[in-house]
This record gives C-alpha cells, sequence and structure tokens, in this order.
C-alpha cells in the first residue's frame, strides 16, 4: 500500500473542497475546507522531496492550466494529471511533465461508455499512460460513476465485472468515494471492499480518511492492494486530523 499525494485545483489555487458541492447551477453553495497560500509548486517540489511517486493533480473547473503546468514543471513525470482531459489535449499534458492523464467525463458521455472515445485515448498515448477515473457515489443498491465534477450520474455500476473489463483500457483506477470525500468523518469500508476483491490493477482510493487510524483499516480492509490518498484531514492543508510527515511515515513502512 502506497500513500498517493494530491493537489487539488480550483480557481487557480491549490484549494480542499467538500466534492459533494461542486455544483454548476449554484456555484454559492461551494464548501471550501481550505485555500492555500502556497502555489502549487510547492506541493510537488514537497512529495518529490518525500519521494512520494503517484500523486494526481486535478483541475476542478477552468481557471486552472496555468497552476497545473507550474505543479508539473516542478516535478517532470512525477505526478498525473485529470480535469477536462481528452484525445486531444492528452498529449500535450503528458509532453508537459504528466507521467499519466486521468479521464472521466470524456469517456463517461451521456451516461455511457463512450468506446470510441476510450479507444480514442488508448491509440493516442497508450494504455500505459491513462488513469480511468471511477469516483462514485451509493445509489439504490449499488455504487455509480459519476461525472461532471461528480455532480451526473451514470448508468455504469463499479462492480467487478466493469472493472476486470475497464483495467483491460488503462494503467490504473482512481476512485473517489463522492459521499464522504472532504468531509473527514471517516472512509466509504464497503467501497475498499469491493474495490478490494476486484482489483485487476492498481487503484487508488479517495475519501474521508480522518485519521492514522483509517489509513490502518484501508490498508488492513484493502488487503494491502489498494493506495490511499489525503486531502483535507492533512495539517498541510489545513486539517487536524493527521500530520503529514506521519503520513509520509506510514507510507515508507508500507511499501
Amino acid at each position: 500500500m502506497r500513500f498517493r499525494p494530491c493537489i487539488d485545483l480550483h480557481g487557480g489555487k491549490v484549494k480542499q473542497i467538500v466534492g459533494s458541492t461542486l455544483h454548476d447551477e449554484d456555484p454559492n453553495n461551494l464548501k471550501t475546507n481550505y485555500a492555500s497560500s502556497h502555489p502549487s509548486s510547492y506541493y510537488s517540489k514537497l512529495y518529490q522531496q518525500d519521494k512520494l511517486t503517484g500523486g494526481h493533480i486535478i483541475m476542478l473547473g477552468p481557471g486552472n492550466q496555468d497552476a497545473a503546468l507550474e505543479a508539473l514543471h516542478a516535478w517532470p513525470g512525477g505526478m498525473q494529471l485529470g480535469g477536462g482531459i481528452n484525445s486531444d489535449n492528452a498529449k500535450y499534458w503528458l509532453d508537459n511533465g504528466a507521467s499519466h492523464v486521468i479521464v472521466t467525463s470524456y469517456v463517461f458521455h451521456d451516461g455511457q461508455i463512450n468506446y470510441d472515445r476510450l479507444k480514442a485515448l488508448e491509440e493516442t498515448i497508450g494504455r500505459k499512460r491513462l488513469v480511468l477515473d471511477l469516483s462514485c457515489r451509493w445509489r439504490d443498491d449499488s455504487y455509480y460513476v459519476v461525472t461532471d465534477r461528480w455532480q451526473k450520474f451514470t448508468q455504469l455500476q463499479v462492480n467487478e465485472k466493469t472493472l476486470d473489463h475497464l483495467s483491460t483500457y488503462c494503467d490504473e483506477f482512481l476512485v473517489h468515494a463522492v459521499d464522504v470525500e472532504g468531509k473527514c468523518m471517516g472512509i466509504d469500508q464497503r467501497l475498499i471492499e469491493l474495490l478490494a476483491s476486484c482489483a485487476q490493477v492498481p487503484v487508488t482510493y479517495a475519501g474521508g480518511v480522518a485519521s492514522m487510524a483509517d489509513l490502518e483499516l484501508i490498508r488492513l480492509v484493502g488487503q494491502g492492494v489498494l493506495d490511499a490518498t489525503v486531502g483535507s484531514a492533512l495539517d498541510i492543508f489545513g486539517g487536524s486530523g493527521l500530520a503529514y510527515k506521519e503520513v509520509v511515515q506510514f507510507h515508507q513502512r508500507a511499501v
């Protein structure tokens, strides 16, 4: 199990946001847990110093390209990048330092998987540089992938069949448990159990981590095969539940 660091960008700034409040139709509803005074490159250099590879930069909406480029140029090849990625711009971001690109809405279009778009991405950049974001929410009796900054439900269930099939198209999965994302109220253990039982490629879980006990639970319930990322609970993002130095030490013991 590895700790995967993150840099979330909103309005050109590094922020931690409650994911379920990202609504286009009501921007005043947005709940921000933390807005950093540091540039994005500060965090890239910090992660590079602590050898925390495989983390991700997420552009939450417009106005984040300059900050994303700054973070990538500070550590070329060190982090993945997501947010508005498509077959036209994927190579641009890889050429500018992203190790992988992370894709959601472009592939999961109009509630379904668009295989023409998925294959176009695979042909353009290759499977080994593509991460599929299967961030999801619980509805009725299953988890469903959500897109467009987690606002829209697709018809795609996150289950063994889906994970097995889509693993042939990508190098990794990134999965935010959107219902608990940014709330520092504990992890979604049911989703972690599901992901761990089905993982054919590396999977990074995100959502709800509030303490070292939560990281230990992910390691235990995830059978050591899932990686994890932490945002709002970290002291470097204004949180009080987790000290960044402790998390780095946890990562060093776990790998």
